[in-house]
């Protein structure tokens, strides 16, 4: 409602118009509804998240919105990122992958970090591919550094660590890290999930998403695969 000297000038204004008396024009006044605000927009979750609705549901049980109540209500808006994971995995019987999704995409939601973003406010890229070869084939392309060198267009990348067929962790030049993650897919199917993190800015992760998507495609005539 408007302060007292508003209200005084709208009522005169309105008596001046109508020829009513100033009661019968402060009562239409004091009585017009007053102008609804438009609702909130709705959350995208699944834009921020980075991930559909239909895709979480399915490999989770909970939509963007349900896992939002469920975590806030856990305090996970104040946790580390990986208290949350352990928390999804734990107490909600999601498996670490997934779990791993869950968490990022809650980060995502809640502001904590943007699309490729890290919690420490660096940078990452993630790449995956399948590929018509079994697990060894495709992890040896990565160990073996003369292969290695030939899909990667000679980058001098070194081995940090290695768990045979399961990781490996490169050093790349400029000291960033890449992680590379295989999984089997039957007898002879193989899918290596990438992950280039420590990177400085979104320029330089945009950049190396399409080189990775590049270097992906260049590993199929050097496996021997075709890839799906």
């Amino acid at each position: 409602m408007p302060r007292n000297k508003d209200l005084k000038r709208i009522i005169r204004s309105r008596m001046t118009k109508t020829g009513e008396s100033y009661t019968a024009a402060r009562s239409h006044v004091i009585s017009k509804p007053s102008v609804k605000q438009p609702p909130a927009r709705a959350i995208d979750h699944a834009a921020l998240a980075g991930m559909s609705d239909g895709k979480i549901a399915e490999k989770t049980g909970r939509t963007w919105a349900e896992w939002m109540r469920t975590l806030d209500a856990d305090g996970a808006s104040v946790m580390p990122h990986r208290e949350i994971a352990r928390l999804v995995h734990a107490k909600h019987g999601i498996g670490d992958w997934w779990a791993q999704t869950v968490t990022v995409g809650y980060e995502r939601i809640k502001g904590l970090r943007e699309i490729g973003q890290r919690r420490d406010g660096g940078y990452e890229v993630n790449k995956s591919k399948t590929f018509n070869v079994p697990i060894p084939t495709l992890f040896k392309a990565w160990a073996a550094e003369e292969l290695r060198r030939r899909w990667l267009s000679g980058v001098n990348a070194t081995v940090r660590s290695a768990t045979s067929p399961k990781t490996i962790r490169l050093r790349w030049p400029d000291g960033t890290v890449v992680i590379a993650q295989f999984t089997a897919k039957g007898d002879a199917k193989s899918a290596v999930a990438v992950t280039h993190t420590k990177l400085g800015d979104r320029a330089v992760a945009n950049s190396l998403k399409k080189y990775w998507s590049e270097r992906l495609e260049a590993l199929t005539p050097v496996v021997g695969g075709t890839r799906r």
